[in-house]
């Protein structure tokens, strides 16, 4: 019946389901942080395990139900841009956090780590682009390589908050993590379970976007690589900046960097995802080269971003970073390729 849908309707369900992620994903990061601090997690390691994984739920089902109806752009272009629109939405935060440069204020090596992370993931995505297309029951190698290495990455991350071997340097606009107390008072139990029927809602979102999106390229002429980069991969980060923001506004900081890195790395699996539902062979090796393209700006944005917390200048231009105009300026030069390749 959804595949039925008329351009006028594909449209209005598109808005009306990034307006369910977009108020979810500022429910979550209430629940996250406060779990974070009830279950002795930290933000950092919530923000990877909990709300990147929860506010990247609508674009994996958009990824592997795309790849699954033989729509293997629409499912890359998702997957690749959003890891590169939600890197931009940390530029957001960033304006939003007025005081200091927001990767100034929340320095922390998880963050570091999962930044090393994101860039060996997009770094097997391109390797499984370029490498003999060779696949096992129509699954290439990279996919369990992208899968063991996150898990991998997961377990150094956690390792190095338990027993880190490097500190940043505290000044007076740093953000430490320090456990809320009214947070340790709430119910488990029933911030799981306020955690586990949003992330159901938003799933549930990305289902539906995927089939919107499909009635969309197909009916405008923008084509899958647009609307899946530049229209789906920014409807499903939406919970990430929000989060992000709400972070900010809370004074979680370091959850609010987590949320985005933390939700990139976990995006790297919607290609591993997605090779498993496409059944036409490696999906790495069915995609142009404008979708391509987007990997290695996703890897440019996150080195610009690593070099930010390293160096992690009090203000720049325009009173923000200067990783974040860098991270703007690559943004912008994407989607104008991506345009004109169109």
């Amino acid at each position: 019946m959804l595949n039925d849908l008329t351009l006028v309707t594909a449209l209005a369900l598109f808005a009306g389901c990034a307006l369910v992620i977009g108020v979810v994903g500022t429910r979550l990061t209430g629940i996250v942080d406060d779990l974070a601090d009830r279950t002795g997690l930290g933000e950092a390691i919530a923000g990877t395990l909990l709300l990147g994984m929860a506010t990247s739920l609508s674009g994996l089902m958009v990824s592997a139900s795309a790849a699954l109806a033989d729509r293997p752009t629409l499912a890359m272009s998702n997957a690749l841009g959003g890891i590169a629109v939600q890197t931009l939405f940390l530029t957001v935060a960033d304006i939003t956090h007025r005081r200091a440069n927001l990767e100034h204020a929340a320095a922390s090596l998880s963050n570091l780590m999962q930044g090393g992370l994101l860039l060996c993931l997009l770094s097997l995505v391109l390797v499984g682009r370029f490498a003999p297309d060779w696949t096992l029951w129509q699954v290439h190698p990279v996919t369990l390589l992208l899968l063991i290495v996150y898990l991998f990455g997961l377990r150094l991350v956690s390792q190095s908050r338990d027993n880190p071997m490097w500190r940043p340097a505290q000044t007076r606009d740093t953000q430490p993590d320090v456990p809320d107390e009214q947070a340790m008072g709430r119910s488990a139990t029933r911030l799981w379970l306020a955690f586990a029927g949003l992330a159901a809602l938003l799933g549930v979102s990305g289902w539906l976007l995927e089939r919107c999106a499909a009635v969309i390229a197909e009916q405008t002429g923008l084509g899958q690589s647009v609307v899946g980069a530049l229209m789906t991969a920014v409807v499903t980060s939406l919970p990430e900046l929000v989060t992000s923001i709400a972070a900010v506004r809370r004074g979680a900081l370091t959850l609010a960097v987590a949320g985005i890195i933390g939700g990139n790395a976990f995006d790297t699996l919607f290609v591993a995802a997605s090779d498993i539902a496409y059944r036409g062979g490696s999906i790495y090796h069915a995609i142009p080269d404008a979708v391509s393209l987007w990997v290695a700006l996703s890897m440019l944005m996150t080195a610009i971003l690593m070099v930010g917390m390293l160096h992690r200048e009090r203000r720049g231009p325009a009173r923000i970073g200067f990783e974040s105009v860098g991270i703007i300026a690559c943004y912008l030069a994407g989607a104008l390729a991506l345009l004109l390749a169109s």
